[in-house]
């Protein structure tokens, strides 16, 4: 089962079923960002190849959506540490490794997870608000581009781990 990707494995223990296909994105973003890092040297966390954004950018802004798409889900305005935490996406980070950058990104898909299993899928199409313009969409909506969008990153990840090696 561990070769299936993480769709076919089968529900996420404790998910709503309307909200699986949520679970199973995120959690796949965690192990195919493992994956196509685990060859990859210190130094090349922040190298730009044919201009593309680094490994370093990559991590920072997958972990940095999935935690702005979740505070939108609860009605609430970014804290001034996400809107910190949003300006330094994609500086380099010397005291940042490759490692503790992917534990980050674990940690909040963990985070994220948890703020699923407790979402009453009867309130999926409330409105909710997306950041300071507050763009109208709905709860559904930003968790679905929580998913898509980490995903959309994990693939150009992919594609500069690729260069690099």
């Amino acid at each position: 089962m561990e070769n299936l990707e993480v769709w076919m494995r089968g529900p996420i223990a404790g998910i709503p079923d309307l909200l699986q296909p949520v679970a199973h994105t995120l959690s796949q973003v965690a192990e195919d960002v493992s994956t196509y890092t685990d060859q990859l040297s210190a130094q090349q966390l922040w190298t730009k190849p044919c201009g593309n954004a680094s490994i370093g950018f990559h991590l920072q802004h997958i972990s940095g959506v999935i935690d702005r798409m979740f505070t939108y889900t609860e009605s609430k305005p970014l804290s001034d540490e996400q809107l910190n935490y949003l300006h330094r996406e994609g500086i380099e980070d010397v005291d940042a490794s490759l490692a503790s950058l992917i534990e980050n990104l674990h940690q909040q898909i963990n985070r994220s997870l948890q703020k699923l299993a407790l979402i009453d899928p009867n309130i999926l199409t409330e409105q909710r608000f997306l950041g300071r313009k507050r763009i109208p969409t709905t709860l559904i909506g930003l968790l679905f581009h929580a998913a898509e969008h980490a995903q959309r990153h994990v693939g150009q990840l992919l594609v500069t781990a690729r260069c690099l090696q």
